[in-house]
């Protein structure tokens, strides 16, 4: 009989929750983390619909062998009420993106994409500080990059998000974090900025729209996508053919899925 050797009854499950959840490439990256250091675990794809969320997720974590959660589009703010506990980057945004299950059988929560974001640049060796910034997006991945990068005491930071509330928060978490840097707030362009980052889940899977309106974007400009399916986004697609450098969602993916591992499985 053939059979695998990655999955047994005893391997401890891990879910990746998201609507959609088809463009994701957690479950093979993580899994593969986690065989590698031999641990007996595996993440699957989770397709939950956004208006069964509150029901469904109470009865998924009930499930005797689950030992964590990571969250993807649309519900990592809506993921913090799943949690007893919150670590440092998830109180500070508000937002969660893994949730592990603790020895007392409580939930803890916290944040790895700003982490992971500012890894992939930094594995890259493209500065931050000093730099002028365009940042599209603030849901939890959008504040999570946001906080990571004001972090990192860039020039300028300009946001833009849909949502005025959220744009006026991360203003004032920025000027707390980073006091020097001079932030803007308005319609995204490309225009007198070095780095140009998408947080916003347009351009993901077969939608064919630019995040921002452009039809040509200054070679030499640094164009980040946090989206990870297709992993030439339409803006990563025109940012390749003007010449810039990118940096895609799977390099922000993998920038974090080491600390995402380890969280899963401290102590």
């Amino acid at each position: 009989m053939n059979q695998v050797e990655f999955i047994n009854g005893k391997t401890r499950v891990y879910g990746i929750v998201g609507d959609p959840i088809e463009q994701v490439r957690s479950p093979e990256m993580v899994t593969w983390e986690m065989q590698k250091r031999q641990n007996n675990a595996v993440l699957i794809p989770m397709h939950v619909a956004r208006d069964e969320f509150d029901s469904v997720m109470p009865d998924i974590m009930r499930i005797q062998n689950l030992d964590g959660l990571i969250f993807t589009i649309p519900f990592k703010a809506r993921a913090i009420a799943l949690a007893k506990t919150l670590g440092p980057q998830a109180s500070q945004i508000g937002a969660i993106n893994a949730l592990k299950k603790n020895s007392n059988g409580d939930w803890s929560g916290e944040i790895f994409d700003g982490v992971g974001c500012v890894e992939a640049f930094k594995r890259r060796g493209i500065p931050i500080h000093d730099k002028r910034l365009q940042l599209i997006g603030l849901g939890g991945a959008g504040s999570a990059i946001c906080v990571a990068m004001a972090y990192e005491k860039p020039k300028l930071m300009r946001l833009f998000d849909i949502n005025p509330l959220t744009t006026e928060r991360m203003v004032k978490m920025v000027n707390t974090i980073s006091p020097q840097t001079i932030v803007e707030v308005g319609a995204p362009h490309a225009d007198g900025i070095d780095i140009l980052l998408n947080a916003s889940p347009v351009g993901m899977l077969s939608d064919s729209r630019l995040p921002l309106a452009v039809e040509t974007l200054k070679n030499g400009l640094v164009v980040f996508d946090a989206i990870v399916m297709p992993e030439n986004t339409p803006l990563l697609t025109l940012a390749i053919d003007c010449g810039c450098e990118v940096v895609r969602g799977r390099e922000m993916m993998l920038g974090q899925i080491s600390k995402i591992v380890d969280y899963f499985f401290a102590p």
